[in-house]
């Protein structure tokens, strides 16, 4: 049965896009990651935010921009919005509320991964109590400002279990099973 893994790359100050949603930050850590080549495998399908999906490209000018996982990676997207462009994009869906996001997404991902992109995304998806899992690769960069890995004023507090933790020379990934 799929699960949602909200996977991300995230800065050691805890940000995953810079200012304005800058995701050039990101274009000097995109080394070689074992665990990232094999999940990659391990996904069925995409499960986007609209500011990721039209957002910033750590890719950009390269043949690897717009593409999932520089490329290495085709399937199903989907993409919450609310408002679908005009022109239908291939091979993606465009959806309108988390419940249609999480039982598209999953239908489609069969017995794979929902890999879940944007931190709009993941927060609705803890409120729906439908995210399973969270994968965080830890850059050595500190952005001091843009979006964070999770903000809710106010407070909200994730439970997590971590069930693997590996390293590579330009990131520490750690990978977390969310307890409701």
């Amino acid at each position: 049965m799929a699960k949602m893994l909200y996977s991300v790359s995230m800065s050691a100050d805890g940000f995953i896009a810079g200012p304005g949603g800058d995701m050039q930050w990101l274009t000097d850590y995109l080394g070689p990651n074992p665990l990232i080549d094999n999940l990659i495998g391990d996904v069925g399908a995409i499960l986007a935010g609209n500011r990721t999906f039209g957002g910033d490209d750590p890719y950009r000018e390269t043949p690897q921009e717009g593409e999932a996982f520089g490329g290495g990676w085709s399937g199903p997207q989907f993409v919450l919005t609310h408002k679908a462009p005009a022109r239908p994009v291939p091979g993606v869906t465009f959806v309108h509320s988390i419940e249609e996001a999480v039982a598209k997404s999953l239908a489609a991902a069969g017995d794979k991964y929902v890999n879940v992109l944007g931190a709009n995304v993941a927060h609705g998806l803890i409120e729906a109590k439908a995210l399973d899992e969270v994968l965080t690769i830890i850059t050595p960069v500190m952005l001091g400002d843009g979006v964070r890995l999770f903000d809710h004023p106010g407070g909200t507090q994730v439970k997590l279990e971590r069930t693997k933790t590996s390293a590579v020379e330009h990131a520490v990934n750690i990978w977390y099973q969310v307890k409701y």
